[in-house]
């Protein structure tokens, strides 16, 4: 089973929430970590996911470590480019990890949609 992050800026969650409901056949084969309030989102559309804390309290930090710890095959973080966020230098930590560890990475929902894609072939 395929081990996969999920995370959205604030801004973003609508889409995340949408992503996740497109691709439950794809998503229900695989244990899913999330930040906490995103999973908050995703669980109210019946969704189990593993919840870890919110962005601004550790969760990016905490999904950095995993993908470091190679616990991870995918994240697919849909960030808000366009404001400001307090904890953005956990957010680039595992972005530049999940470089460094070769995990594939993206970062809106047409590179998330080929990501799964490519990985249902292996589910």
């Amino acid at each position: 089973m395929k081990n996969i992050a999920l995370i959205a800026h604030d801004g973003k969650k609508p889409e995340m929430v949408s992503f996740v409901n497109k691709n439950r056949h794809i998503l229900e084969k695989c244990n899913v970590y999330t930040t906490g309030t995103t999973g908050k989102f995703i669980e109210q559309e019946g969704f189990d996911v593993h919840k870890l804390l919110s962005g601004p309290r550790g969760g990016d930090a905490q999904i950095a470590a995993m993908v470091a710890e190679g616990k991870l095959d995918a994240v697919i973080f849909f960030r808000d480019p366009l404001e400001k966020h307090p904890h953005e230098p956990d957010v680039q930590m595992l972005l530049r990890l999940a470089d460094v560890y070769n995990i594939p990475l993206a970062t809106n929902p047409k590179a998330g949609q080929y990501l799964l894609w490519g990985m249902e072939k292996e589910l």
